[in-house]
């Protein structure tokens, strides 16, 4: 399996305008991962619902589809920054961007336009970083700053809409909002409290603190925080399925006793192949939770669940999305999913008679497709790097 140094671990936690359907912030992202290259931009459109989800989603899209195509991010961003047109009422552009290029080894380019500045923190404290200033051609009012530097590990940079520094403003404890001061005080506070928070966890923490901020808890804009981190990759391997071959069952078991990470054993079959030629124990526990029969447990194991109906389950959950996933076998299994960065699947390609029903849905019925829709979703919304190994 594949060797990796570092990881770019970035996710964003987004809340719409309280009374809004339509959320006036986008988030956009491309992991390169034969490149080592990760794109993402985060823009924020003029006002809130269905007009500035219009911008914003534009103006997120060009972007990243300009850098996609290859152009240099400098490049791109200023064709937007010249593009985009003028509000008549407050004279001000449509639509304020954040993006960066960051490679596996940690070097990064970051231009920003009308957001509030990214923080970057590193050993705790805060590192500030002076940028080049490009104005506009055509808007002479407009400007953008430009980044240029090396990531180390631990570190991590927090991008957001001014839903989040303006949050509270006008209130007697924030009349001019929470600010980038709070905002450092807050994610100063809650690195030290878990030194190891994912990017998923602090940004979600982050939007959640902003709304706390508002009268009556209710978000009076769009909220959304970025956050990348930069740290060695979190491994976890998946062992789902028999192998074809019974003859190579021992090989495979040790390969997955020995890999270097989390492990999870998805289906019993698989459970009982692994504990018999581990010479291991395996424990259920008592009682079911939700619908999913219940976990198991086996020394040196992560977690142990059944098979096909938990995968199903897991991709169904992910479809859908939750603040809180659900207290069963899926939502632990998703736990350990979007806590790792690089996810491997072991995939066995025998044919397991309970699930193969020709009435039953091809995608659901067979193992091997609903984790190819697994692996499509974990690395397209949740920028993980995924790999699929069939056995």
């Amino acid at each position: 399996m594949p060797e990796e140094s570092f990881f770019v671990d970035i996710d964003c936690y987004q809340q719409k305008k309280n009374g809004q359907n339509a959320f006036g912030d986008c988030f956009k992202s491309h992991r390169f991962t034969d490149e080592g290259r990760l794109l993402a931009v985060l823009s924020d459109g003029l006002g809130s619902g269905i007009k500035a989800d219009i911008l914003a989603t534009m103006t997120a899209t060009m972007i990243l589809k300009f850098m996609e195509e290859g152009k240099d991010i400098l490049t791109a961003t200023e064709v937007i920054m010249n593009s985009l047109p003028v509000c008549q009422v407050r004279k001000i552009s449509y639509a304020t961007f954040s993006a960066f290029e960051c490679m596996d080894d940690g070097n990064i380019r970051i231009v920003e336009e009308g957001n509030p500045d990214f923080i970057h923190f590193r050993n705790g404290e805060v590192v500030e970083h002076t940028p080049r200033v490009i104005t506009s051609k055509k808007f002479t009012n407009r400007h953008m700053h430009l980044y240029n530097f090396k990531l180390q590990p631990e570190d991590r940079l927090v991008f957001c809409s001014d839903g989040v520094t303006q949050a509270g403003m006008g209130t007697d404890d924030y009349k001019l909002g929470w600010r980038r001061e709070g905002l450092i005080d807050f994610v100063s506070s809650e690195l030290k409290r878990n030194p190891t928070i994912s990017s998923s966890h602090l940004a979600c923490e982050i939007v959640k603190e902003a709304i706390r901020k508002e009268p009556e808890r209710k978000s009076m804009d769009d909220v959304s925080a970025l956050i990348l981190y930069f740290r060695k990759p979190r491994k976890l391997l998946i062992f789902t399925g028999p192998p074809y071959r019974q003859d190579r069952d021992a090989e495979y078991s040790k390969m997955f006793d020995d890999f270097d990470g989390k492990k999870a054993i998805v289906g019993g079959t698989t459970a009982n192949l692994i504990a018999r030629e581990l010479g291991r124990e395996i424990t259920t526990e008592k009682y079911n939770k939700g619908m999913l029969p219940a976990c198991s447990h086996m020394d040196g194991v992560d977690l142990i669940t059944e098979g096909i109906l938990t995968l199903t389950k897991v991709l169904e959950y992910l479809n859908e999305g939750y603040d809180r996933w659900p207290d069963d076998a899926a939502g632990r299994l998703i736990e350990l999913l979007l806590d790792s960065d690089v996810i491997e699947f072991m995939i066995g390609s025998k044919l397991n008679q309970a699930h193969y029903d020709p009435d039953l849905p091809l995608e659901l019925g067979i193992r091997k497709n609903v984790v190819k829709q697994l692996e499509k979703i974990l690395s397209g919304r949740y920028i993980k790097k995924v790999n699929l190994k069939f056995i």
